[in-house]
């Protein structure tokens, strides 16, 4: 596939056969080199061709192979005659980071590294088919799907600063827990609280570097600083919610009057009934996962707590921000010089609103959005701010992390015969985790230069570096 360079950072797949808008990918000219990126590539062409989509179909610069759409993939519809596609969101509804702060340096933590990482990982329940300590009954895990972090918060799970420095606000509103199969919300009664597996993680992490001193300190970021860093989604119930919609959808597709380029963009119109009802479902997946990440947190401060003999309040565990990167929303944003009301798909790319925007909370009004980025285990994640070019071009969205570029399959085969728990341990990150392939899978070369994909996005504008963390703790699913 030919591609038109626009800049140092912007490349375009230009319209060709039924494609209705262009493809733009973010990206350096080395991530593009290869075959890898040619299947990403075909993704970005074929969901132009998708009803109502506006200005362009986006990636960025941790793009690689999904379902439908690639991940890293952004794409925007109108609300009025646009579609909206499961495979835009992924199976993984509301997968996302949160990162907290402590009153720690790593020369207090130190000491009790490795009793501290033993016990998150017996705290902290990880793993396929994991399932916490917390059981609901059928009627709270509906207010659960409807009420996300905020539920949480209510039971004494947090603080309320916890759901105010969440994405909105820890609740999408339109939830509708009628929508939601039994089969979901068996698979969700159990598994609140708990990590999941694959790339899911609990990291603790220290401020290494920071590129932007006055944004830090209002994030609350400090060099040598101890951080948590969060990531994980809305577990089987979220997955459930994917595979039952993509079913329905794939029975009715002939409504549609569209020949779709690839089945795994199956769709619905936004203001169909199934579109609707998927929106609707999806929020209940999306509030599911908001609350497990408010009870990892919770969790994740009562271990502290205990390994150091301190309170909560000179613990100083405060939230910055939970950021989701698998999700479909509606937003209001210009196009064609106009305002419009839009359904933005993010499958692994991450929000980035500028200073001012009404959305964000008054502590980060004035700064931006706090936009969390992990790379792998082994090198180091980073913290970024939203901006206004990110709102002129991409619907106010940037990467999501470091981007696969070995399958989990290949990462296997590479890893054979190495000990990637002592590689780990000797550049003094402690490792814990299940699964006997879990490790090999994750392993640092599986994953592309998080530095790399964070230069794109700085230097594309699409946000800005605020501080780097590096890793010295990992807890995987």
């Amino acid at each position: 596939m030919k591609l038109k360079q626009l800049d140092a950072y912007k490349w375009e797949v230009p319209r060709t056969g039924a494609m209705r808008v262009p493809g733009i990918v973010y990206a350096s000219p080395r991530m593009l080199e290869g075959p890898d990126h040619s299947e990403p590539l075909k993704q970005v062409s074929n969901v132009a061709t998708l009803p109502g989509i506006l200005k362009a179909s986006l990636a960025m610069p941790d793009m690689h192979w999904g379902y439908g759409f690639p991940i890293g993939g952004v794409a925007a519809f109108d609300w009025e005659t646009g579609v909206v596609s499961p495979g835009g969101v992924g199976y993984d509804i509301n997968c996302g980071v949160r990162l907290a702060t402590t009153r720690f340096e790593e020369k207090d933590v130190r000491p009790k590294l490795r009793d501290l990482v033993d016990a998150l990982y017996g705290h902290v329940p990880c793993g396929i088919g994991s399932t916490g300590a917390i059981k609901l009954s059928a009627k709270e895990e509906k207010r659960v799907l409807v009420e996300g972090s905020r539920w949480a918060v209510r039971q004494g799970y947090g603080e309320e600063t916890d759901v105010e420095h969440t994405e909105d606000g820890g609740c999408l509103p339109h939830a509708d827990p009628s929508l939601i199969s039994e089969r979901a919300l068996t698979r969700g009664r159990k598994q609140l609280g708990t990590l999941g597996s694959g790339n899911h993680f609990l990291e603790v992490g220290v401020v290494d570097e920071i590129f932007d001193t006055d944004v830090a300190e209002a994030f609350g970021l400090y060099e040598n600083q101890v951080t948590l860093m969060l990531h994980s989604g809305s577990r089987g119930l979220g997955y459930q919610v994917c595979d039952d919609f993509l079913a329905r959808m794939n029975r009715n597709i002939g409504r549609l009057g569209v020949n779709l380029p690839d089945r795994q963009l199956v769709c619905a119109m936004i203001q169909s009934d199934e579109g609707r009802s998927y929106l609707n479902a999806m929020a209940c997946a999306a509030n599911y996962a908001y609350a497990n990440r408010q009870m990892l947190l919770h969790l994740s401060r009562e271990v502290f707590s205990r390994i150091f003999g301190i309170g909560p309040a000179h613990l100083g565990m405060h939230l910055i921000y939970d950021v989701c990167h698998n999700i479909a929303k509606k937003e209001t944003h210009v196009v064609d010089g106009h305002e419009r009301s839009v359904c933005v798909h993010r499958k692994g790319a991450t929000r980035s609103f500028p200073p001012g925007h009404a959305a964000l909370c008054e502590d980060y009004r004035n700064t931006g959005q706090p936009i969390l980025i992990p790379g792998d285990m082994g090198t180091a994640s980073y913290v970024l701010v939203g901006t206004q070019k990110a709102m002129d071009e991409t619907f106010g969205s940037t990467c999501h992390g470091a981007g696969r570029v070995l399958s989990r399959t290949a990462a296997k085969k590479k890893s054979k015969g190495r000990s990637i728990y002592r590689e780990l341990e000797d550049k003094g990150i402690l490792v814990r985790w299940t699964g006997r392939s879990t490790l090999a899978e994750e392993m640092p070369e599986a994953y592309k230069d998080i530095s790399e994909v964070v230069d794109v996005v700085h230097g594309a504008g699409l946000s800005r570096r605020v501080a780097r963390l590096r890793p010295i703790a990992v807890v995987k699913g």
